[in-house]
């Protein structure tokens, strides 16, 4: 059980298949080094998968599959919460709640909303509009006091934040939900796609070249790297000579973060060099960090009641929290 006024991270990976370069060094990461000086909860977020339609044999899949790369990333289960989302149904009344709270003007705001809906939006589900009003529940459930974020999170964030905002005001319940604050990973803050370096690299891209998946093999990635797009030009001395070279900025930075180095250490290891030579390094320290994870995914995956017994231990601990807190919320309400 969290301590009142403890600091406590939340966050979720949604079950989306292969999780990828961009996952590891953008999330997993990060959340394995928070796991060793915060209270943290980590969720598969199986309902927020469902706003557009998923196969329900490939659903189930995933989530074990994101389930065994939480663990195979180094998130321990005897210090983080880790579950499946749609096992604590306070989640989804939670949320329900807060629908009535927020306003429908700021889900117009949102940009992943027109982002994913497309031209296309009268037949996006309601779902899709709604969710980030579920995101919010997500991180409020659990008084969380910290959110890992990327750039495309940072506004969903802010209006969890208006949200506790507004019904602490509306209800008279000062400082009951906490104002989440953001955790901004300072040194790399987005993965960019192999093929186009000014979009994130992502599973729902067409092109297996756009990524390095965490169950790819050496010569799966080498092969990836060899053929990742860049420029005909060398690298430079200066940060500032990669402002108009959006695929060279991009391996460069994975390079730096995965040495954990910053750019700066990079380009002065790395300047002059032709992009051919520094794709075999690069190829080099993708595979010492990645292939590791990959074969303990595989190793895990062929263990699915393992998997099960993780996220149902993880469920218990989630749902002690979560329903002491919504109990709460109903009673401020005015449920019976």
């Amino acid at each position: 059980m969290v301590k009142k006024n403890q600091k406590l991270v939340f966050s979720g990976v949604q079950p989306t298949g292969n999780l990828h370069l961009g996952n590891y060094l953008g999330a997993m990461k990060n959340f394995v080094d928070l796991q060793k000086t915060m209270s943290c909860i980590y969720c598969v977020v199986d309902l927020h998968a469902i706003t557009t339609f998923k196969n329900p044999t490939e659903l189930r899949g995933n989530i074990l599959d994101t389930t065994a790369g939480f663990l195979a990333c180094g998130l321990d289960f005897n210090k983080s919460i880790i579950f499946n989302q749609s096992s604590v149904s306070g989640h989804s009344e939670l949320s329900w709640i807060l629908n009535c709270v927020s306003r429908v003007g700021w889900m117009n705001r949102m940009t992943q909303f027109k982002e994913k809906a497309g031209k296309n939006k009268e037949n996006a589900s309601v779902g899709l509009y709604v969710y980030p009003n579920l995101m919010a529940a997500d991180i409020l459930l659990y008084k969380a006091t910290h959110v890992p974020v990327g750039d495309d999170q940072k506004q969903h964030l802010e209006l969890a934040r208006d949200i506790a905002q507004k019904f602490n005001n509306d209800f008279k319940s000062v400082n009951f939900f906490p104002l989440p604050e953001p955790l901004i990973q300072k040194k790399l803050s987005r993965v960019m796609s192999l093929r186009d370096g000014t979009k994130k690299m992502s599973k729902s891209d067409d092109s297996n070249y756009s990524r390095i998946d965490l169950k790819d093999t050496k010569d799966e990635i080498r092969k990836k790297i060899k053929k990742a797009k860049t420029d005909s030009s060398p690298i430079p001395e200066k940060v500032s000579d990669l402002s108009n070279r959006p695929e060279a900025l991009n391996l460069l930075n994975i390079y730096s973060f995965l040495t954990n180095s910053n750019l700066e250490g990079t380009l002065n290891l790395m300047q002059g060099k032709d992009f051919s030579k520094f794709k075999e390094a690069l190829s080099d320290v993708i595979i010492s960090s990645i292939c590791p994870i990959g074969e303990e995914i595989n190793k895990l995956k062929k263990d699915k009641s393992y998997l099960i017994k993780i996220l149902k231990e993880g469920t218990l601990k989630a749902s002690e929290i979560a329903s002491k807190n919504l109990k709460e919320v109903k009673e401020i309400v005015g449920f019976v």
